[in-house]
């Protein structure tokens, strides 16, 4: 978990807060019309995804369906993060989960795991 917090603190916590805490009003849109960056803690709802969604998301960046800009508010990481790292940091915000968030969340992945190393 430690090299996932290295690179969480590092690429993250710009945004998402240094203990995940996310944006504040992160349920609101801001004046462009984007949802500020969530929490990754139990707050939040990063718990909810599977391993392979929160991989992608991480990898090839992400735009709230909500958001009324076309750009990526979250960016991409595929070029920066080797998987493995990707697969480190995602691990990391499981520790910010709740016992019963991680047992969700494991159930999600159970169809949906890590793409594979080659991936």
């Amino acid at each position: 978990m430690e090299d996932g917090e290295k690179i969480y603190q590092q690429y993250c916590a710009s945004c998402h807060g240094p203990q995940g805490k996310g944006m504040p009003n992160w349920e609101r849109q801001n004046a462009q019309g984007e949802l500020p960056a969530p929490p990754h803690g139990p707050e939040g709802h990063t718990w909810k995804h599977s391993d392979a969604m929160l991989y992608r998301i991480v990898a090839e960046g992400w735009r709230d369906p909500w958001n009324k800009t076309e750009r990526l508010t979250m960016p991409t990481f595929k070029d920066i993060l080797a998987p493995a790292e990707i697969r480190d940091v995602v691990n990391y915000l499981k520790t910010l989960w709740t016992p019963e968030q991680r047992r969700h969340q494991a159930e999600e992945s159970e169809g949906a795991p890590f793409p594979t190393q080659s991936e």
